[in-house]
């Protein structure tokens, strides 16, 4: 096995994790197979109960892991599935520990970081890169060197490369170079005490890549190459890219790849990345735009629906149009009157309210999607968005009274949205959810059916809440139609109206599937109709 481990320095979020991602695809459009592996040394377990405001979105996996986005950016630039193994955390290495010396594992030994914990860590990494057979492991070390929280998982990093050799491991720096305005100079003081620090742990690192608002000068080049010990042609430029999909070009063209595969003495098998550079041409180059507001409460950090408007941008990318995003906090939607919101929601091209938990911000989410039902505005409802559509619609078109779901409402009369039966015991919160793969089956001749082409479909789950099944008759009477339905307990997964331009309702997060290559039907139904609606405009 070969393994490539990227770490990163000066501070955190200067885009490791896509350059890591990045890497990946340009050795898989070398022809390699790639997998990937994230390192988080936090103390959690896992992402599932950790803010959007501190972490960003929680990517769930097909396994129902719950992990930090930057697995879903190692699916999207890779266009393949992991599992919850490809994320390692310092909370699963220290309960595994602790488990084994309460069995009596280590037979009485006494129990330490090293060699205890960095063989754990080695040990789940050879595990992921031995179980799915590809040609090159890529590991992504979270946090900053430096860190206390992170020096276990460098010294395993050490140790790995002794016992694989330095032609079978690769370690890739990502670091910041600031340009100094007043003398608008690039600055490479930072990047040489970040690897000072890396060498003083006993590593070297064999590319160094610059992070910086413009391209690295040769100047700039020459000096970090001179004081941090690695080849100049080994000193990458990464500046700010137009579109996060650009950053494999920009790799690309440093000559990366073929750096790497010297380096690892891997012979080429292809080389061609003209259909990426097809797919980011779309993006980068449209022949229109169009605006889709997002409704939600997380609205200040657009980390926390990455994978939505990534999925968005993949199928605005596809229709050759330029997305743009108008960002509504939900919150503010519920202190407006409804003729108000309607007047600020007309004039978008669709509506989209994500998923998300608890009460806050849920009124206003309601407000806008019965603007997007009643002024006939594409609307697409996710997870939460799909519960609370159903919510919008027993309300305003059953008139029921004091209806909602019983995740946010006490003492309801009509509780249309319930806790699922295998749900209702369950006192821990991590990991206990509805949580991955589940198979929906489709209605024929429906909208669903439509843009699947399929009857039977996979996608992702994170939810505890169902539609009540006492009252779907009653809605589909005054006609909903559900048109998804899960294979072996027939919970309704799919909720759209005949009557609408475009109305859908998912209770599965169809944007973890969506691929640049590939789009998610659903958000490709909702931006195709945006796109016509605009036109008759």
């Amino acid at each position: 096995m070969n393994y490539i481990i990227v770490t990163g320095g000066v501070m955190s979020g200067i885009g490791k994790g896509i350059t890591a991602a990045s890497i990946g695809r340009i050795l898989k459009e070398r022809g390699f197979d790639v997998t990937a592996i994230k390192i988080d040394p936090y103390l959690n377990v896992d992402a599932g109960t950790m803010s959007p405001f501190q972490h960003g979105e929680v990517y769930v996996l097909k396994d129902g892991g719950e992990v930090d986005l930057d697995l879903g950016n190692y699916e999207r630039f890779l266009n393949k599935e992991l599992t919850s193994e490809h994320n390692i955390t310092t909370g699963k290495v220290y309960r595994s520990v602790i488990e084994k010396e309460r069995n009596g594992d280590y037979l009485g030994r006494t129990v330490q970081i090293i060699p205890h914990i960095t063989n754990e860590i080695k040990d789940r990494i050879r595990k992921v890169s031995e179980d799915s057979y590809a040609d090159i492991c890529l590991i992504e070390l979270g946090g900053t060197v430096g860190d206390i929280e992170g020096m276990p998982f460098l010294e395993a990093t050490r140790q790995l490369i002794n016992e694989e050799g330095p032609n079978n491991v690769m370690l890739v720096h990502v670091t910041l170079v600031p340009t100094l305005e007043v003398v608008g100079e690039q600055k490479t003081k930072p990047t040489q005490h970040s690897v000072k620090e890396l060498r003083e742990l006993g590593l070297h690192p064999d590319i160094v890549v610059g992070r910086s608002q413009k391209p690295l000068n040769k100047k700039t080049k020459s000096k970090i190459a001179l004081f941090c010990d690695v080849p100049k042609k080994s000193v990458i430029s990464a500046p700010d890219a137009r579109d996060i999909y650009e950053v494999p070009l920009q790799l690309e063209k440093e000559g990366a790849t073929d750096i790497i595969l010297n380096h690892l003495n891997l012979q080429s098998k292809e080389k061609d990345m003209q259909e990426w550079r097809k797919h980011v041409e779309n993006i980068l180059e449209p022949n229109d735009d169009i605006e889709i507001a997002l409704v939600g409460k997380y609205t200040q950090l657009e980390d926390a629906y990455m994978s939505v408007t990534e999925a968005l941008k993949h199928s605005a990318a596809k229709e050759g149009l330029e997305l743009n995003i108008n960002w509504i906090n939900a919150e503010k939607l519920e202190k407006q009157k409804q003729n108000q919101i309607e007047k600020q929601l007309t004039n978008v091209d669709g509506i989209i309210v994500p998923g998300g938990f608890g009460k806050r911000g849920s009124e206003g989410k309601i407000k806008a999607i019965k603007t997007a039902r009643t002024k006939k505005i594409p609307f697409l409802g996710l997870c939460f968005g799909f519960q609370l559509a159903v919510i919008e619609y027993a309300r305003n078109v059953l008139k029921l009274q004091n209806c909602g779901s019983s995740e946010i409402m006490d003492e309801l009369d009509e509780p249309v949205i319930d806790i699922l039966p295998e749900q209702k015991n369950i006192k821990s919160l991590g990991g206990t959810m509805r949580l991955g793969n589940q198979t929906t089956i489709i209605e024929k001749q429906t909208l669903a059916h439509k843009l699947y082409q399929r009857t039977r479909i996979i996608e992702r789950h994170r939810h505890r809440y169902e539609v009540n099944p006492e009252y779907i008759p009653q809605l589909e009477k005054a006609g909903m139609k559900f048109s998804g339905k899960e294979e072996k307990t027939g919970l309704i997964e799919i909720l759209e109206l005949p009557q609408h331009p475009f109305f859908m309702g998912t209770q599965f997060h169809p944007e973890f599937k969506s691929r640049l290559e590939n789009p998610s039907p659903p958000f490709q139904g909702l931006i195709k109709t945006a796109k016509q609606n605009k036109k008759q405009k």
